[in-house]
Order: C-alpha cells, then structure tokens, then sequence
C-alpha cells in the first residue's frame, strides 16, 4: 500500500502534525488518544522557541496535570539534548522538527534555548486550566471579590467543610430555627432513604453554582420552580400522585388490548410470564387499588433498575 508523501517525503499524518505545530498558524486539532496531540502541542512550543519568542511569554494550557508535566518534561528534555549533541545530529531533529534544514543562527538559538529557559523567571508556563485560574486570582485577588491571600482547599479540606455546612442546615432544620428549611427538609426525607441524603447533599454541592444561577437569574426559589416547571411542561398541581392517579382511571388506558397483549405473553418465556401476570393482576383492581400497585403493574415494562 502506498502512502502519500509531502515534498520531503515525509508521510502526510507527519506532515499534517508540522502544519499544526507550525507557530504562526491557528490549529484546531481533533485526533483519538494515542494519536500525538500532545506531542504536536509540545512541538508547537519548541518551534516557538526556535523561532525567537522568549519562554516568559509563551503560555500552554492543558486539562490534566500529567499532560502539563508530560509536556514540560518533553520540552526539557529534548532541549537539554539540543545544548550537547552532535551539529549532524541538532540539524536532523530540528530538520524533523520544523520540516526544514536549519542554518547556523538556529543551531546556536537552539543549543542556548535549554539556559534560557531554565533561567526565565518561572520558567516554561505549562499549566493546567485551574493552577493558570488560580495564578491569575492570587495576582488579582481584589478584582475578583476574594481575600489576597486565599488558599485553595484541597479535596479533603473541602469535603470537611460541605460536610460541616451539611450538618449545620440539618441543625438548623431541625430545631424550627428555620422553618422553610424545615419544610424543604420534610420533602427531601419523603422521597430518599436516610442511606442516599449524604449522595443526594454531594450532588447538590457539586451544582450550586449551576443553582444559583437559576435562582438569581429568575429572582428567587419560587419563579425559578415555576420556570423549571413551564420547561418540563409541568402544571404547578401536577404531582407524582395526579399523574399515576390520571394513568390509572378508567378510560386512560386500552383495558382490552393491554389483556389480548398480556395473555399472548402467557405463552412466552418465563419473563414473559411474569409480566404477564403483573398487567392481568392490574387490570383486575378497582381504581385505589390500581394507584396502589401501580409500581408493581409497571414491573411488567421496566427492567429491575427502572429502565
């Protein structure tokens, strides 16, 4: 099989990684893992280098930690090997590097890049999203609204201090300090078992940004319930008892064809039969007794998981 060749010869994936590191263009670069987009990054560094941009001024951002230590890693490495190796051997990589020969003023930019870089004040600025955030809150604390000399907890400070929120809103709930608290707490404890509050508190942790949002931007707890209700389609006296209360009248459902289906399913698998006898034992209830067991007539649908 053949593969097409740039004018150096050079398959074209390698061609198209000397596109995408070149410094002067704008990438975007889509690729599977394994495929080198941090190779072509850390390329795209060193080329600026080459090219004459000091180290202070060059910022790179990643999502992980091990991709920024990765690419400082690589950088560092293979520009302490520029600074000793053999002039035949500079003039390879770099020719490999930038897709073409370098001349004598590169080669010495290159063997003085790896001082430089270790002497800039910082170094090489390969950062993760969150320390490059954090770098910029710790310069300009009183812009953002935030003491100067903050801290970042890290994960374990955090979840102490949810879990002391957590048990002071319960305190507070409890002892009728705060009665609509109390109420909301009434609702919760109706609808989750006592193991799943502590999951449930983390979730909403997790989305309190995303919650108050909602909230300030449609001006307090109630509009913001109303708005979520007008987006899900849902009337205000429309709970989870009126809906399967609506579901389980007479005439919300085709009561004949719901039992020619469930029987022809008595003559299926085991499964099959199973679920048969939940929609023919429903069909048989009167109104009450239907919403009653309407969790277990809609068994004959869904997989144990709900689903």
């Amino acid at each position: 099989m053949s593969v097409e060749a740039g004018s150096t010869g050079a398959p074209v994936p390698y061609r198209a990684q000397v596109v995408a590191s070149t410094p002067d263009a704008s990438a975007w670069v889509s690729a599977s893992a394994g495929s080198g987009k941090t190779k072509v990054l850390a390329d795209r560094v060193l080329r600026l280098l080459l090219d004459g941009a000091a180290p202070g001024r060059i910022l790179c951002l990643t999502f992980t930690r091990a991709a920024a230590a990765e690419m400082q890693n690589r950088v560092r490495r293979l520009l302490g090997e520029w600074a000793v190796m053999p002039d035949e051997n500079l003039v390879a990589a770099i020719t490999g590097l930038t897709d073409r020969s370098p001349d004598a003023g590169t080669r010495a930019i290159a063997r003085r890049l790896f001082a430089e870089v270790l002497e800039a004040p910082g170094g090489l600025k390969i950062q993760t999203i969150h320390s490059f955030c954090e770098s910029l809150l710790g310069r300009f604390p009183l812009e953002a609204g935030i003491p100067p000399h903050f801290e970042v907890m890290d994960d374990r400070t955090s979840a102490e201090a949810l879990e002391a929120a957590r048990d002071g809103i319960l305190g507070n709930a409890r002892d009728g300090s705060d009665p609509t608290l109390g109420e909301a707490l009434d609702v919760v404890t109706g609808w989750i078992a006592e193991d799943e509050f502590s999951e449930l508190m983390a979730e909403i942790a997790g989305s309190r940004g995303r919650l108050r949002r909602l909230i300030e931007g449609h001006g307090g707890h109630a509009k913001a319930a109303a708005a979520t209700r007008e987006a899900l389609r849902v009337a205000a006296d429309e709970t989870v008892d009126a809906v399967i209360g609506d579901a389980c009248a007479e005439g919300a459902f085709d009561r004949e064809a719901l039992r020619t289906a469930a029987e022809a399913m008595t003559r299926g698998g085991k499964q099959d039969r199973t679920r048969s006898a939940a929609i023919l034992a429903w069909l048989e209830k009167d109104f009450e007794d239907r919403v009653s067991g309407f969790e277990a007539y809609t068994r004959g649908y869904l997989s144990g998981e709900g689903t």
